[in-house]
């Protein structure tokens, strides 16, 4: 087995996995750590090291509020549970999992990027356990990355300082790991030509500001969405769009105020732990921005109007995540709301579709209601149709009971337990159909990293059930219920009418 590997920087060592076939190499720098002239500032090249690095245990975590102290939070109780968890601005880490027994085995890698909307999380949560992957004969490699206030900030003496990398510090991390996974994966077995980089949530979106970028060109061949795309049926969006370098700079200026600081020196020497309290009570939005290098505009708009590497993909969803439906109070106010955001015209025939029989806002609202994440992924046929293009992409949507005293039904993350088939790592009363159902979603993920394709064996060398790419003319999407099958996702009125409504914005 692969235990002591020599990277750019020095030797690491590894420790075996609980399957001893596969080896896990924990906490391993990428970069240089983001601390003092480091903090706001485009990842630097890690520093070399002397003697063997012990990569036996994860990184710490980067800044953001402390885990585990709000019982009444799902996600805190799910897998974000440790307070003593270490954390720190030296964070700019990743992990490792190898099956290979030697270096040129030329395995197909998984690169992840984890979610928590760009303010919280960390790849040592226990669903990211990357040992099962790793066990279908793929490397499998986490990454941390800088959040908050700390990974996107701006302010006109950075942008002074570093005109070509002023903000979007956090996807500046994960590209720089990315770009240092390409360089040095060769060492853990895997195939430098042969990366797919996955993400969900956050991560997700993460994924679609990697392949939108102009920056990334051939860096990876294969991408998977998990809870990720963000074109909403109903504007304004759910979380707001990227903000200009002009906003952010402002947004920064306020900060330094509430830090007490006037200098970016002054604001650099003050201790980490200061800046995230002082963020935590900060009304100032920090987030992605349009920095004319790396982040260019929309993602999505970028991939849809194929501005960018249009590479094999995965899309899905869970059930019960995201609802969109306008924000009204009457029935007249959906009209009034109808023609702004859709004209006159439009407007009869939506209100024609989505008012119900009985005339009541409820029902009127239900009938209009659109999950934001099934109309991003059926987007993406209608726009690769217009497109002519044949690169495949799958769809699939997480639907099977999730048991717990608090009958969470198919809350938004719960599939990573299932995807990295880390079941026995949560407190929830999984059974045997749970365990099944892991297995599978699991190979799926495993095929497509390996094939660009998630047809194939499952683990347990039966077939997967068969499932074809998602087309207008054929579209099929994989359901992971209690068991796998395929449905046709078949036409739904008001589904159909906001997609012809969005198609409008885009000219070919």
């Amino acid at each position: 087995m692969l235990r002591v590997v020599t990277v750019e920087n020095g030797v690491v060592e590894g420790i075996p996995a609980a399957d001893p076939r596969v080896t896990a190499f924990k906490g391993i720098p990428y970069a240089a750590p983001a601390v003092g002239e480091n903090r706001w500032r485009a990842p630097q090249p890690a520093q070399n090291w002397t003697g063997v690095l012990k990569a036996y245990k994860f990184g710490p975590i980067s800044m953001q509020r402390v885990p585990g102290l709000d019982p009444e939070n799902i996600y805190t109780n799910e897998w974000n549970v440790d307070p003593e968890i270490p954390m720190s601005e030296d964070s700019l880490t990743l992990n490792v999992w190898t099956p290979a027994k030697k270096m040129d085995e030329k395995l197909p890698v998984f690169v992840w990027y984890f979610g928590g909307g760009l303010r919280e999380g960390n790849p040592a949560e226990m669903e990211f356990n990357g040992e099962r992957l790793a066990r279908r004969g793929i490397v499998v490699v986490t990454v941390n990355y800088r959040l908050n206030a700390f990974g996107f900030f701006c302010h006109p003496e950075i942008t002074a300082e570093s005109p070509e990398f002023p903000g979007n510090f956090g996807y500046l991390d994960q590209r720089f790991a990315t770009m240092w996974v390409k360089r040095n994966i060769d060492a853990f077995g895997g195939d430098p030509n042969n990366i797919t980089i996955g993400g969900q949530s956050a991560g997700g979106g993460s994924v679609m500001a990697q392949v939108a970028s102009p920056l990334n060109k051939g860096l990876f061949q294969k991408a998977i969405v998990d809870s990720g795309m963000e074109q909403v049926p109903y504007p304004p969006g759910m979380f707001g769009s990227a903000l200009t370098l002009e906003e952010a700079e402002q947004n920064g200026i306020k900060f330094f105020e509430e830090l007490g600081v006037t200098t970016l020196a002054e604001a650099r020497a003050l201790p980490a732990e200061f800046v995230r309290d002082k963020m935590a009570e900060s009304k100032v939005r920090f987030g992605v921005v349009v920095d004319n290098n790396f982040y260019v505009g929309s993602t999505n708009d970028r991939y849809f109007r194929e501005e960018c590497d249009i590479l094999p993909m995965m899309f899905g969803h869970t059930s019960d995540e995201f609802p969109a439906a306008p924000r009204v109070n009457s029935i007249d106010e959906l009209r009034e709301y109808a023609v702004k955001t859709f004209g006159e015209e439009d407007a009869k025939e939506y209100m024609s579709i989505v008012t119900s029989k009985t005339g009541s806002l409820r029902e009127t609202l239900h009938n209009a209601a659109v999950q934001h994440l099934e109309f991003s992924c059926r987007l993406v046929s209608k726009m690769k149709a217009a497109k002519g293009n044949k690169v495949p992409y799958w769809y699939y949507v997480f639907d099977p009971e999730i048991p717990g005293w608090d009958d969470p039904g198919t809350f938004h993350s719960s599939d990573l337990w299932f995807f990295f088939e880390s079941l026995a790592n949560c407190w929830r009363p999984f059974e045997g159909k749970h365990y099944d159902l892991a297995r599978i979603m699991c190979s799926c993920w495993a095929n497509f990293v390996k094939n660009g394709d998630p047809n194939g064996l499952d683990a347990n060398g039966k077939p997967i059930p068969k499932w074809d790419p998602y087309t207008e003319e054929n579209p099929v999407r994989m359901i992971f219920g209690d068991t796998a099958y395929t449905e046709n996702a078949g036409p739904r009125p008001v589904v159909d009418f906001l997609l012809r409504n969005k198609m409008k914005n885009y000219q070919f």
